[in-house]
Protein backbone atom coordinates (compact mmCIF):
# COMPACT_ATOMS: atom_id res chain seq x y z
CA UNK A 1 0.00 0.00 0.00
CA UNK A 2 1.50 3.37 -1.18
CA UNK A 3 0.44 5.61 1.59
CA UNK A 4 1.38 9.51 1.52
CA UNK A 5 2.72 10.90 4.98
CA UNK A 6 1.60 14.54 5.32
CA UNK A 7 2.62 17.01 7.64
CA UNK A 8 0.88 20.85 6.97
CA UNK A 9 1.92 23.53 8.86
CA UNK A 10 0.67 27.25 8.15
CA UNK A 11 2.36 27.79 5.08
CA UNK A 12 4.38 24.67 4.58
CA UNK A 13 4.13 20.90 3.57
CA UNK A 14 6.38 18.01 4.90
CA UNK A 15 5.11 14.34 3.04
CA UNK A 16 6.77 11.08 2.24
CA UNK A 17 5.42 8.52 0.28
CA UNK A 18 6.03 5.41 1.35
CA UNK A 19 4.92 1.81 0.12
CA UNK A 20 4.18 -0.61 3.29
CA UNK A 21 1.76 -3.28 4.33
CA UNK A 22 2.10 -5.93 7.32
CA UNK A 23 4.26 -8.33 5.47
CA UNK A 24 7.06 -5.17 4.86
CA UNK A 25 6.36 -4.57 8.57
CA UNK A 26 7.50 -7.63 9.82
CA UNK A 27 10.26 -8.02 7.81
CA UNK A 28 10.84 -3.87 8.14
CA UNK A 29 11.18 -3.57 4.64
CA UNK A 30 9.62 -0.03 4.19
CA UNK A 31 10.36 1.23 0.79
CA UNK A 32 10.28 5.43 1.15
CA UNK A 33 9.60 5.98 -2.58
CA UNK A 34 9.77 9.79 -2.14
CA UNK A 35 9.99 12.78 0.39
CA UNK A 36 9.96 16.04 0.55
CA UNK A 37 8.93 19.70 1.64
CA UNK A 38 7.06 22.65 0.38
CA UNK A 39 7.75 26.03 2.11
CA UNK A 40 6.34 29.59 1.28
CA UNK A 41 2.94 28.04 -0.10
CA UNK A 42 0.29 31.10 -0.85
CA UNK A 43 2.80 32.31 -3.26
CA UNK A 44 5.89 31.48 -5.21
CA UNK A 45 7.00 28.26 -3.28
CA UNK A 46 9.46 26.23 -2.82
CA UNK A 47 9.41 23.03 -3.65
CA UNK A 48 12.14 19.96 -2.48
CA UNK A 49 11.44 16.74 -3.96
CA UNK A 50 13.53 13.51 -3.42
CA UNK A 51 12.33 10.57 -5.48
CA UNK A 52 14.26 6.80 -4.08
CA UNK A 53 17.74 6.64 -5.12
CA UNK A 54 17.63 10.14 -7.01
CA UNK A 55 19.38 13.21 -6.55
CA UNK A 56 17.14 15.94 -4.61
CA UNK A 57 15.39 18.43 -6.83
CA UNK A 58 14.24 21.96 -5.94
CA UNK A 59 12.21 23.65 -8.11
CA UNK A 60 9.74 26.74 -7.51
CA UNK A 61 6.05 26.75 -8.26
CA UNK A 62 3.17 29.11 -7.60
CA UNK A 63 1.28 27.75 -4.43
CA UNK A 64 -1.87 29.43 -3.33
CA UNK A 65 -2.99 26.95 -1.30
CA UNK A 66 -2.41 23.18 0.45
CA UNK A 67 -4.64 21.48 -1.87
CA UNK A 68 -2.30 23.33 -5.11
CA UNK A 69 0.71 22.09 -3.17
CA UNK A 70 -0.35 18.65 -3.13
CA UNK A 71 -1.36 18.13 -6.31
CA UNK A 72 2.00 19.56 -7.49
CA UNK A 73 4.10 16.96 -5.61
CA UNK A 74 2.24 14.19 -6.43
CA UNK A 75 2.56 15.32 -10.14
CA UNK A 76 5.98 16.65 -10.12
CA UNK A 77 7.17 13.37 -7.87
CA UNK A 78 5.46 10.71 -10.40
CA UNK A 79 3.58 8.92 -7.01
CA UNK A 80 0.44 9.00 -8.47
CA UNK A 81 -0.82 5.55 -7.26
CA UNK A 82 -1.72 6.90 -3.94
CA UNK A 83 -3.81 4.18 -1.63
CA UNK A 84 -4.12 5.70 1.87
CA UNK A 85 -3.22 9.50 3.26
CA UNK A 86 -1.26 9.46 6.81
CA UNK A 87 -1.69 12.89 8.73
CA UNK A 88 0.22 14.26 12.01
CA UNK A 89 -2.52 15.81 13.63
CA UNK A 90 -0.73 17.67 16.95
CA UNK A 91 -3.38 17.58 19.65
CA UNK A 92 -6.05 14.84 20.42
CA UNK A 93 -6.88 15.83 23.77
CA UNK A 94 -8.02 13.07 25.63
CA UNK A 95 -10.56 12.02 23.08
CA UNK A 96 -8.08 10.20 20.90
CA UNK A 97 -5.90 7.99 22.93
CA UNK A 98 -5.04 6.07 19.64
CA UNK A 99 -4.98 6.45 15.76
CA UNK A 100 -7.94 6.93 13.81
CA UNK A 101 -9.71 6.48 10.75
CA UNK A 102 -10.61 9.70 9.82
CA UNK A 103 -14.39 10.43 9.64
CA UNK A 104 -16.83 13.51 10.13
CA UNK A 105 -17.02 12.02 13.90
CA UNK A 106 -13.23 12.43 14.07
CA UNK A 107 -12.99 15.29 12.00
CA UNK A 108 -15.41 17.39 15.05
CA UNK A 109 -13.12 15.85 17.63
CA UNK A 110 -10.01 17.13 16.44
CA UNK A 111 -12.15 20.70 15.95
CA UNK A 112 -12.96 20.35 19.34
CA UNK A 113 -9.45 20.40 20.42
CA UNK A 114 -8.25 23.05 18.34
CA UNK A 115 -8.53 25.20 22.08
CA UNK A 116 -5.67 22.97 23.32
CA UNK A 117 -3.54 23.59 20.13
CA UNK A 118 -4.92 27.08 18.02
CA UNK A 119 -1.98 26.87 16.00
CA UNK A 120 -1.75 23.65 15.00
CA UNK A 121 -4.47 22.11 14.22
CA UNK A 122 -6.58 24.18 12.41
CA UNK A 123 -3.78 23.61 9.83
CA UNK A 124 -4.05 19.27 10.46
CA UNK A 125 -7.61 20.30 9.56
CA UNK A 126 -6.58 22.11 6.57
CA UNK A 127 -4.73 19.39 4.86
CA UNK A 128 -6.87 16.73 5.60
CA UNK A 129 -9.59 19.09 3.69
CA UNK A 130 -7.05 19.45 0.74
CA UNK A 131 -6.01 15.64 0.67
CA UNK A 132 -9.67 14.79 0.44
CA UNK A 133 -10.46 17.33 -2.09
CA UNK A 134 -7.32 16.37 -4.10
CA UNK A 135 -8.49 12.44 -3.65
CA UNK A 136 -11.95 12.10 -3.23
CA UNK A 137 -13.73 10.34 -0.42
CA UNK A 138 -12.13 7.06 -1.65
CA UNK A 139 -8.68 6.89 -0.53
CA UNK A 140 -8.96 5.96 3.39
CA UNK A 141 -7.22 8.55 5.60
CA UNK A 142 -6.02 8.31 8.75
CA UNK A 143 -4.88 10.81 12.14
CA UNK A 144 -1.88 10.07 13.91
CA UNK A 145 -1.92 12.35 17.14
CA UNK A 146 1.56 13.30 18.64
CA UNK A 147 -0.26 13.49 22.15
CA UNK A 148 -2.08 9.32 22.09
CA UNK A 149 1.04 7.59 22.89
CA UNK A 150 1.20 9.67 26.22
CA UNK A 151 -2.41 9.04 27.00
CA UNK A 152 -1.64 6.37 29.15
CA UNK A 153 0.23 8.81 31.97
CA UNK A 154 -1.16 8.22 35.58
CA UNK A 155 -3.49 10.74 37.10
CA UNK A 156 -0.40 12.13 39.56
CA UNK A 157 1.35 12.54 36.44
CA UNK A 158 -0.65 14.21 33.73
CA UNK A 159 -2.54 16.85 36.84
CA UNK A 160 -1.46 19.72 38.02
CA UNK A 161 -1.72 21.24 41.18
CA UNK A 162 -4.48 23.79 40.56
CA UNK A 163 -8.30 23.96 41.47
CA UNK A 164 -9.39 20.42 40.37
CA UNK A 165 -12.09 21.95 38.47
CA UNK A 166 -10.28 23.75 36.17
CA UNK A 167 -9.06 20.42 34.81
CA UNK A 168 -12.81 19.00 34.74
CA UNK A 169 -13.98 22.81 33.02
CA UNK A 170 -10.75 23.29 30.76
CA UNK A 171 -8.92 20.16 30.26
CA UNK A 172 -5.92 22.04 31.91
CA UNK A 173 -3.73 19.39 32.20
CA UNK A 174 -0.51 17.22 31.19
CA UNK A 175 -0.41 16.20 27.08
CA UNK A 176 2.96 15.85 26.53
CA UNK A 177 4.12 15.67 22.70
CA UNK A 178 6.56 14.09 20.60
CA UNK A 179 4.91 11.13 20.99
CA UNK A 180 4.89 9.89 17.85
CA UNK A 181 8.93 9.94 17.88
CA UNK A 182 9.31 8.64 21.40
CA UNK A 183 7.04 5.77 20.55
CA UNK A 184 9.03 4.75 17.30
CA UNK A 185 12.08 5.15 18.96
CA UNK A 186 10.84 2.86 22.43
CA UNK A 187 10.00 -0.07 19.57
CA UNK A 188 12.72 0.17 18.10
CA UNK A 189 14.61 -0.56 20.82
CA UNK A 190 12.73 -3.59 21.64
CA UNK A 191 13.53 -4.70 18.23
CA UNK A 192 17.07 -4.05 19.26
CA UNK A 193 17.22 -5.49 22.13
CA UNK A 194 14.67 -8.50 21.00
CA UNK A 195 12.18 -7.29 24.31
CA UNK A 196 8.62 -7.36 24.42
CA UNK A 197 6.78 -3.86 25.25
CA UNK A 198 6.33 -5.36 28.92
CA UNK A 199 10.25 -5.52 29.18
CA UNK A 200 10.52 -2.08 27.79
CA UNK A 201 12.12 0.61 30.64
CA UNK A 202 13.89 3.25 28.66
CA UNK A 203 14.05 7.23 29.03
CA UNK A 204 14.32 9.05 25.87
CA UNK A 205 14.93 12.39 24.53
CA UNK A 206 13.86 13.71 21.86
CA UNK A 207 16.68 16.96 21.24
CA UNK A 208 16.15 19.28 18.29
CA UNK A 209 14.35 22.45 18.09
CA UNK A 210 11.55 21.16 19.89
CA UNK A 211 12.62 18.77 22.68
CA UNK A 212 10.76 16.60 25.52
CA UNK A 213 11.44 13.85 27.75
CA UNK A 214 9.39 10.70 27.98
CA UNK A 215 9.47 7.66 31.04
CA UNK A 216 8.97 4.70 29.06
CA UNK A 217 8.18 1.71 31.68
CA UNK A 218 6.23 -1.47 30.26
CA UNK A 219 6.68 0.13 26.72
CA UNK A 220 3.78 2.68 27.67
CA UNK A 221 4.33 6.32 28.59
CA UNK A 222 4.22 7.33 32.34
CA UNK A 223 5.74 10.65 32.20
CA UNK A 224 6.93 13.15 29.80
CA UNK A 225 8.59 16.92 29.96
CA UNK A 226 6.19 18.69 27.81
CA UNK A 227 2.74 19.53 29.61
CA UNK A 228 -0.49 21.32 28.22
CA UNK A 229 1.30 22.67 25.61
CA UNK A 230 4.85 22.10 23.88
CA UNK A 231 6.39 25.16 26.31
CA UNK A 232 6.90 23.52 29.24
CA UNK A 233 10.26 20.90 30.49
CA UNK A 234 13.42 20.89 28.90
CA UNK A 235 15.04 23.60 26.82
CA UNK A 236 14.71 23.84 23.73
CA UNK A 237 15.47 26.05 20.37
CA UNK A 238 13.38 29.24 21.74
CA UNK A 239 11.51 27.96 24.31
CA UNK A 240 12.06 28.10 27.66
CA UNK A 241 11.06 25.30 28.99
CA UNK A 242 10.37 24.94 33.14
CA UNK A 243 9.96 27.86 35.05
CA UNK A 244 8.27 29.70 38.10
CA UNK A 245 4.66 30.74 36.40
CA UNK A 246 4.73 34.06 38.30
CA UNK A 247 7.53 35.11 36.10
CA UNK A 248 4.85 35.74 33.40
CA UNK A 249 3.44 38.28 35.58
CA UNK A 250 6.51 39.96 36.34
CA UNK A 251 8.19 39.99 32.94
CA UNK A 252 4.37 41.57 31.86
CA UNK A 253 4.50 44.05 34.66
CA UNK A 254 8.57 45.19 34.56
CA UNK A 255 8.54 45.05 30.37
CA UNK A 256 4.82 46.46 29.82
CA UNK A 257 3.84 43.53 27.84
CA UNK A 258 0.35 41.51 27.69
CA UNK A 259 0.09 37.85 29.13
CA UNK A 260 0.09 36.87 24.81
CA UNK A 261 3.24 39.12 24.30
CA UNK A 262 4.98 37.20 26.96
CA UNK A 263 3.72 33.90 26.17
CA UNK A 264 4.98 34.58 22.80
CA UNK A 265 8.82 35.64 24.41
CA UNK A 266 8.54 32.10 26.33
CA UNK A 267 7.78 30.07 23.01
CA UNK A 268 9.95 32.37 20.03
CA UNK A 269 12.47 33.91 21.76
CA UNK A 270 13.98 32.42 25.14
CA UNK A 271 15.40 28.80 24.90
CA UNK A 272 18.96 28.74 23.54
CA UNK A 273 18.18 31.65 21.51
CA UNK A 274 17.14 33.60 24.08
CA UNK A 275 20.19 32.61 26.49
CA UNK A 276 22.93 32.97 23.71
CA UNK A 277 21.28 35.87 22.35
CA UNK A 278 22.78 34.48 19.04
CA UNK A 279 21.11 31.47 17.56
CA UNK A 280 18.44 28.50 17.98
CA UNK A 281 20.91 26.33 16.32
CA UNK A 282 22.93 24.01 18.32
CA UNK A 283 25.54 23.20 15.65
CA UNK A 284 26.71 26.87 15.61
CA UNK A 285 26.91 27.57 19.51
CA UNK A 286 29.27 24.46 19.57
CA UNK A 287 31.13 25.97 16.74
CA UNK A 288 30.91 29.31 18.34
CA UNK A 289 32.03 27.91 21.87
CA UNK A 290 34.84 26.61 20.64
CA UNK A 291 36.70 29.13 18.59
CA UNK A 292 35.73 31.90 20.92
CA UNK A 293 34.22 30.56 24.57
CA UNK A 294 31.65 33.30 24.68
CA UNK A 295 29.92 32.78 27.74
CA UNK A 296 26.47 33.28 27.08
CA UNK A 297 27.28 30.48 24.78
CA UNK A 298 28.28 28.46 26.92
CA UNK A 299 25.56 29.05 29.81
CA UNK A 300 23.16 28.48 26.89
CA UNK A 301 24.70 25.06 26.47
CA UNK A 302 24.87 24.38 29.96
CA UNK A 303 21.62 24.74 30.88
CA UNK A 304 20.52 22.76 28.00
CA UNK A 305 22.29 20.00 28.85
CA UNK A 306 21.84 20.34 32.89
CA UNK A 307 18.06 20.13 32.33
CA UNK A 308 17.93 17.16 30.07
CA UNK A 309 20.70 15.44 33.08
CA UNK A 310 17.80 16.55 35.71
CA UNK A 311 14.96 15.19 33.93
CA UNK A 312 16.70 11.36 33.64
CA UNK A 313 17.31 11.68 37.17
CA UNK A 314 14.40 12.70 37.90
CA UNK A 315 12.51 9.85 35.21
CA UNK A 316 15.09 7.04 36.95
CA UNK A 317 13.72 8.31 40.46
CA UNK A 318 9.66 8.10 39.07
CA UNK A 319 10.08 4.64 37.31
CA UNK A 320 12.08 3.02 40.15
CA UNK A 321 15.36 2.40 37.39
CA UNK A 322 15.66 2.06 33.86
CA UNK A 323 17.50 -0.23 31.35
CA UNK A 324 18.62 2.58 28.72
CA UNK A 325 18.46 5.76 27.96
CA UNK A 326 17.99 6.93 24.30
CA UNK A 327 18.63 9.95 22.51
CA UNK A 328 17.17 11.26 19.29
CA UNK A 329 15.87 14.20 16.89
CA UNK A 330 18.68 16.45 15.10
CA UNK A 331 20.69 17.08 17.97
CA UNK A 332 20.13 13.70 19.89
CA UNK A 333 21.10 11.93 16.43
CA UNK A 334 23.70 13.96 15.51
CA UNK A 335 25.77 15.93 18.24
CA UNK A 336 28.07 13.87 20.62
CA UNK A 337 29.43 16.91 22.04
CA UNK A 338 26.07 17.24 23.54
CA UNK A 339 25.45 13.74 24.37
CA UNK A 340 28.56 13.61 26.61
CA UNK A 341 28.18 16.55 28.37
CA UNK A 342 24.50 15.46 29.67
CA UNK A 343 25.79 11.53 30.24
CA UNK A 344 28.63 12.88 32.50
CA UNK A 345 27.40 12.54 35.92
CA UNK A 346 25.09 9.68 35.41
CA UNK A 347 27.83 7.01 36.35
CA UNK A 348 26.63 6.77 39.34
CA UNK A 349 23.47 5.75 37.72
CA UNK A 350 25.33 2.80 36.16
CA UNK A 351 25.65 4.88 32.68
CA UNK A 352 29.37 4.73 31.59
CA UNK A 353 30.04 6.67 28.49
CA UNK A 354 32.21 4.90 25.61
CA UNK A 355 33.83 8.58 24.11
CA UNK A 356 34.93 6.67 21.11
CA UNK A 357 31.75 4.57 20.57
CA UNK A 358 30.00 8.46 21.22
CA UNK A 359 31.81 10.03 18.64
CA UNK A 360 31.65 7.57 15.79
CA UNK A 361 27.88 7.75 16.02
CA UNK A 362 26.37 10.74 13.59
CA UNK A 363 22.77 10.08 12.85
CA UNK A 364 23.29 6.55 12.95
CA UNK A 365 21.94 3.69 15.40
CA UNK A 366 24.17 2.34 17.62
CA UNK A 367 25.22 1.62 22.10
CA UNK A 368 27.16 4.69 22.83
CA UNK A 369 27.77 3.06 26.68
CA UNK A 370 30.77 1.58 27.58
CA UNK A 371 30.90 -2.20 28.71
CA UNK A 372 29.65 -2.83 31.86
CA UNK A 373 27.36 -0.14 32.11
CA UNK A 374 24.23 -1.29 34.14
CA UNK A 375 22.20 1.61 32.37
CA UNK A 376 22.53 1.57 28.60
CA UNK A 377 23.07 4.55 25.86
CA UNK A 378 21.94 4.35 22.94
CA UNK A 379 21.35 6.89 19.77
CA UNK A 380 18.31 5.83 17.68
CA UNK A 381 17.26 8.11 15.07
CA UNK A 382 13.91 8.67 14.84
CA UNK A 383 11.58 7.58 11.85
CA UNK A 384 8.33 9.93 12.64
CA UNK A 385 6.83 9.37 8.89
CA UNK A 386 7.68 5.57 9.04
CA UNK A 387 5.77 5.42 12.00
CA UNK A 388 2.30 6.87 10.83
CA UNK A 389 2.48 5.11 7.08
CA UNK A 390 2.55 2.14 9.03
CA UNK A 391 -0.27 3.53 11.56
CA UNK A 392 -2.56 4.52 8.56
CA UNK A 393 -2.01 0.95 7.10
CA UNK A 394 -2.93 -1.42 10.36
CA UNK A 395 -5.63 1.04 10.93
CA UNK A 396 -7.22 0.94 7.74
CA UNK A 397 -6.52 -2.92 7.51
CA UNK A 398 -7.88 -3.34 11.71
CA UNK A 399 -4.53 -4.78 12.89
CA UNK A 400 -3.65 -4.14 16.49
CA UNK A 401 0.06 -2.29 16.05
CA UNK A 402 2.97 -4.55 18.47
Amino acid sequence: MNVLVLNAGSSSLKFQVIATDPDRIAKDADERLTRGEVERIGGEAIVTIQNHGAERQKTTAQLRDITAAIRHVVAASGQDDIQAVGHRVVHGGERFTESALITPEVLSGIEDCIDLAPLHNPTNLKGIAAATEVFGRKIPQVAVFDTAFHSTLPEHAYLYAVPYHLYRRHGIRRYGFHGTSHRYVAHRYRQIRNLTREQTNVITLHLGNGCSAAAIRGGRSVDTSMGMTPLEGLVMGTRSGDLDAAIVNVIATKEGLSTPQVESMLNSHSGLLGISGLTNDMRVLLEETAMHEDHRVRAAIDVFCYRARKYIGAYLAAMGGADAVVFTGGIGENSSAIREQICTGLEWAGLKLDRDRNQALAGKEGEISAAGSTLLGMVIPTDEELLIARDTVRIILGVPHP
